[in-house]
């Protein structure tokens, strides 16, 4: 009853096999290469640059609006 219980749930109760199984599925990672992981961080600045740029616009441009409409 044990086994099916474990098999239907995807857990398992034994340290020892949790261990082998997580060293199993580590084998399968693909890691990015050097140059791929500094393409992606040079990405991932380029957007946050052009994201808080948008968001600093547009809450000038709510400041400026709200700022019209009550005669501030």
């Amino acid at each position: 009853m044990a086994k099916t219980d474990t098999a239907k749930t995807g857990t398992t109760k034994n340290p020892v096999t949790f261990a082998k199984e997580v060293k199993s599925e580590a084998r399968k990672v693909t890691w990015p290469t050097k140059d791929e992981t500094i393409k992606s961080t040079i990405a991932v600045f380029i957007m946050v640059a052009l994201v808080s740029a948008f968001l600093f616009l547009a809450d000038q441009v709510m400041a400026f609006v709200i700022r019209l409409i009550l005669g501030l």
